[in-house]
């Protein structure tokens, strides 16, 4: 299929571009910017004036499942109405991924569904059970570029050694999600004034900050390269930034609600605000903002979590950790941009190419010959977060009933059209 993209504001941090310019599509491909090629007939054209223009987003965190497939469909939906056209799929659904074969079977179903990527992350240990090293030969063979233990604890330092020593031989990158489960177990909220008041039991920030620290410690070590998944103290920031100035390869992630939110919201005791790792201060909050412009943090995700009703009627701390959020990661990023936190270029930057480099895949881009996943977007779109608006099969997001700015207008993958917002 020949498409044109007509008259948007193309915006591509991989080649430093940012200005208004065509686009051309063919078979799957981006074909050219700029002047239409010889002979060039479209078989569609989308007229983009007033748009942004960006490489497809890639989401490094985004649960899909809790049965095998039982949700993929409806959250990759999910995923394309938002503009995310690769999505990273962590180990800890059912069943696990710790074998080529689940690996295997989760690429295949993406594949049939042709909505979004999927790139599933691959379990570090067998089970997620912290004690043996996974089959990580079969899994890179797989696809996986990735494997993490998630917030399971690992039985020692030994075993986390050897995982390290073994993945970095199969070329993987491994994912950390740092904390110290003896400090962190009993917690709900960040430990502080706010949780005190509250009556709450806290996770307090060093339980992340002495995971980071051993974890670097290790990474050093081994040579293995290593990335920080949803880190949320001021302190992590420090300590990945001291990292990368000595050369390590080390990278992070932070989610888009860590870069909003504090524990301050947590008086009136919303469950959707119950997540993990917890809210933190303002101090935090300001920390890892500035870990994002200054790149110290590559990428902003979603860090998706559906929960059923249930999971989230109950007393605070019996709830279950988590919201949803591939349906907001664009407008609440655009709103980072409205209130001067973040420059547009370096927003779509964290949404695109940084999180792409993380995972070492050639997407994120608008380059010429790469494939062609690119995100519409109306930048002044005002519209209400509800219940029936949403895609995803779950609501459990503080943001509903709220009114938001920015919509994806279209989206594709390998040149496909595999949204496309309703008329207004």
């Amino acid at each position: 299929m020949k498409l044109e993209i007509i008259g948007g504001r193309l915006i591509d941090p991989s080649q430093g571009l940012d200005r208004e310019t065509d686009l051309y599509v063919e078979d799957g491909r981006i074909l050219a910017l700029g002047e239409r090629p010889a002979g060039f007939v479209a078989d569609r054209t989308i007229q983009a004036q007033g748009c942004l223009v960006t490489p497809g987003f890639v989401d490094l965190c985004a649960a899909l499942r809790s049965k095998l497939n039982a949700r993929m469909a409806t959250e990759l939906k999910a995923a394309v109405k938002g503009g995310i056209t690769s999505v990273c799929c962590p180990p800890d659904g059912s069943p696990i991924n710790d074998t080529a074969a689940v690996t295997s079977l989760l690429r295949e179903q993406a594949r049939d569904l042709h909505l979004a990527r999927v790139f599933p992350v691959g379990a570090l240990t067998q089970g997620l059970q912290g004690e043996q090293l996974s089959e990580m030969f079969g899994l890179k063979a797989a696809g996986c570029q990735m494997v993490t233990n998630m917030r399971r604890p690992l039985g020692n330092n030994r075993i986390l050694r050897r995982c390290l020593e073994y993945a970095r031989t199969q070329d993987l990158t491994v994912g950390f999600c740092p904390e110290d489960y003896s400090l962190a177990v009993d917690g709900c909220v960040n430990e502080g004034f706010t949780g005190t008041r509250l009556g709450l039991n806290g996770i307090p920030a060093v339980a992340e900050t002495l995971a980071v620290a051993e974890a670097l410690l290790l990474t050093e070590d081994t040579g293995v390269r290593a990335h920080f998944f949803q880190i949320s103290t001021a302190r992590s920031v420090e300590l990945i930034a001291q990292a990368q100035q000595r050369g390590l390869p080390v990278t992070a992630d932070v989610a888009i609600h860590q870069l909003l939110l504090t524990d301050s919201v947590l008086d009136s005791f919303d469950s959707s605000y119950h997540l993990h790792p917890p809210l933190r201060t303002e101090r935090d909050r300001d920390a890892l903002r500035q870990g994002v412009r200054d790149g110290v943090i590559q990428a902003i995700c979603s860090q998706h979590q559906p929960l059923e009703l249930a999971d989230k009627q109950a007393p605070f701390a019996e709830t279950v950790p988590g919201m949803i959020g591939l349906e907001t990661l664009l407008p609440l990023t655009l709103q980072l941009v409205e209130e001067g936190v973040l420059e547009l270029q370096r927003a779509i930057e964290a949404l695109t190419v940084g999180p792409a480099r993380v995972m070492g895949l050639e997407l994120g881009t608008l380059e010429p010959g790469r494939p062609a996943d690119i995100s519409v977007i109306d930048p002044e779109c005002q519209w209400v977060l509800t219940e029936k608006t949403l895609l995803s099969a779950c609501k459990n997001t503080p943001f509903l009933n709220q009114s938001l700015t920015g919509q994806v207008r279209y989206t594709l993958v390998d040149g496909r059209l595999v949204y496309e917002a309703e008329s207004k």
